[in-house]
């Protein structure tokens, strides 16, 4: 019955993220072949994706894969722990209760105002609300604790969720920080970030006396109008296809084949698909979970030193989000779009040169520890390097393809998401055959819903906690404060890249892209900061965060990937992470390097 269930709700999702897929592919066909293209597609693709979003994140919390804070990584094993899990699973089932209750009332509303969306009732959509909310907030209750009196505590929260949701005007008119201070100590312990932003959100808003269903209003508004949303899961999609099988061997081979004979080659072609297939995925963490026990025997094969290699590919999982259509520029663009006028092409080509800049660091040191350590390079042989292209043309013709449809006209690099998901699909199911059965498509695609499913969830309750602190006039005040006590443009950037790097090594990329460029991105404008120069120094400081000691995350996951102390990791990545602070820095003083490639395009 459990597996049953399991597959049900995996093939909902699954079918759901299909028909974002097939709905702008129809879109294009039609406008290519009949000069108009489907009546409502867009409107119907936004409310698959919320269906995508809502029902990632109850496959996330089954999964046990909510994004939460980096700190409950480092609570010591034990009681304490153990009791710091059902805390946080009590406080994130009240959250989720509240916002499940609050989705019902939402569902009445829209079902009385008898609005449509394209001739489908609009209350129809909004039952995702309800519903995802609601196994979201059992799941982190059964989660909380292997046992069940663990669990029964846990399960308490959603006791309480309902009483606080009848009780609300209790909280009229009073002070709001106890009730934050609490949801903070509980993010601490573990609790998901979206529990953590959405309570917070809650409890400002019930001070205020206002009902939950504003907060289900502006997550509805946030996922079905925001131009380029649906990209998020389709090119995601499209990286978790070909990250499964044989891809990173098959690119791995072509790589070591044009560079393997040159110094430091190995090495530079481990960066570089490290940085592919962080691209491919979205996440640096998977990729070295992935891929590093393909990577770290070849360079010790090749002479390198295991303390080197281990840092090297550490340090190269965080690279490739810089890159063209890369989830974090993906995500940066749509939030960005909200207050400021920036396209997500602009942001793919501002990130080019500064990706390349960041792995090129990263391939000078592997050259260097070439010639120090007087590592084995094999000879060039063109026919093995012409084998191993053709073993991969099909992953590198992607990006070609990408880019024949976006010069040619036929798509918009938006509408380039659901092509390349469509194109992964056929590749890895007909032709390379990585996944033989419809069964595997499944499982990949509930597994790339599950972290979209994270992503967006977070995205929906942090609309309306934007919209409170918009309305508490919070972004203008922290404008003021800082114009009063920073007078220099070139003070402002070194502490933003402070407070980034902070953030970077507490937060994962999606949360703190979320939660902090609506609050950032006035200031910088204040400061006169091109929006599409923040985004790229935004992103290469979040890309330091993952290494950056105690918490950073690529820290944590290489010591259980390499079976080695995260002190130890540590210092192997401490070189890797100086050469890519000066990358960064570089990138942050120096804004040709983002906006150089757009102004001879004349796009500047």
């Amino acid at each position: 019955m459990r597996q049953a269930a399991r597959l049900a709700e995996n093939t909902l999702a699954s079918v759901a993220l299909i028909g974002v897929m097939l709905l702008p592919l129809g879109e294009i066909a039609a406008r290519s072949f009949f000069g108009s293209g489907i009546q409502g597609e867009a409107a119907f693709a936004n409310a698959l994706t919320l269906w995508v979003g809502m029902l990632g994140g109850a496959i996330a919390a089954r999964e046990g894969k909510l994004l939460t804070l980096a700190t409950g990584e480092f609570l010591p094993q034990g009681a304490a722990s153990r009791l710091a899990h059902i805390v946080a699973g009590m406080a994130g089932a009240m959250v989720a209760t509240i916002l499940a209750i609050g989705g019902w009332t939402f569902v009445l509303s829209e079902r009385s105002a008898g609005d449509l969306l394209v001739k489908v009732p609009a209350w129809i959509v909004g039952l995702v609300f309800p519903f995802a909310f609601g196994l979201i907030a059992i799941r982190l209750a059964l989660r909380a604790s292997p046992l069940w009196s663990g669990r029964l505590i846990a399960g308490a929260g959603i006791i309480v969720g309902a009483i606080v949701f009848r009780e609300r005007e209790w909280f009229d008119g009073r002070a709001a920080w106890p009730w934050v201070t609490l949801l903070l100590a509980t993010g601490v312990l573990g609790m998901p970030i979206f529990a953590l932003l959405g309570g917070i959100a809650l409890f400002l808003f019930f001070t205020l006396g206002t009902p939950p269903i504003m907060m289900l209003i502006k997550a509805n508004e946030e996922l079905t109008t925001s131009a380029g949303l649906a990209a998020i899961p389709l090119f995601t999609l499209a990286g978790f296809l070909f990250a499964e099988g044989r891809s990173s061997e098959r690119l791995l081979r072509a790589l070591r084949a044009l560079f393997g004979w040159m110094p430091g080659g190995t090495a530079v072609a481990a960066a570089s698909l490290c940085a592919m297939f962080t691209l491919f995925t979205g996440g640096s963490g998977i990729t070295i979970l992935a891929i590093g026990g393909l990577l770290l025997p070849a360079l010790l094969k090749d002479g390198y030193r295991e303390r080197f290699s281990i840092g090297l590919l550490t340090a190269s999982g965080s690279l490739g989000l810089l890159f063209p259509l890369s989830l974090p520029l993906l995500l940066y663009g749509v939030i960005a779009a909200n207050i400021t006028s920036v396209t997500l092409e602009d942001l793919f080509i501002a990130g080019l040169l500064p990706g390349l800049l960041m792995l090129g660091l990263l391939a000078a040191v592997g050259v260097r520890q070439d010639r120090r350590a007087a590592a084995e390079r094999p000879p060039f042989r063109g026919r093995e390097a012409a084998a191993a292209l053709w073993d991969a043309k099909w992953e590198l013709l992607l990006p070609i393809l990408i880019l024949f449809v976006i010069v040619k006209g036929y798509a918009v690099p938006v509408e380039c998401a659901p092509l390349a998901a469509f194109y992964a699909l056929i590749v890895q199911r007909f032709i390379n055959r990585d996944l033989p059965s419809f069964r595997d498509i499944i499982r990949v695609t509930s597994d790339c819903i599950a972290l979209v499913g994270g992503v967006l969830i977070i995205l929906s309750v942090a609309a309306g906690l934007t919209n409170y602190l918009v309305s508490a006039d919070v972004p203008n005040r922290i404008v003021d404060w800082t114009q009063s006590h920073v007078h220099s443009h070139a003070l402002f950037l070194l502490s933003l890249n402070l407070f980034l790097l902070l953030v970077g090594s507490l937060m994962d990329i999606f949360s703190a892209i979320i939660v902090v460029v609506p609050l950032i991105l006035p200031l910088a404008l204040a400061f006169h900061v091109n929006p599409i120069h923040l985004g790229i120094i935004f992103i290469a400081n979040l890309e330091l965060g993952f290494l950056h000691p105690p918490l950073g995350l690529n820290l944590l996951l290489a010591s259980v990937r390499f079976k080695k102390p995260v002190l130890e990791v540590m210092w192997a990545t401490l070189p890797m992470l100086g050469i890519l602070a000066f990358g960064v820095l570089l990138i942050t003083y120096m804004p040709w390097l983002t906006l150089g490639l757009l102004h001879w395009m004349g796009r500047g």
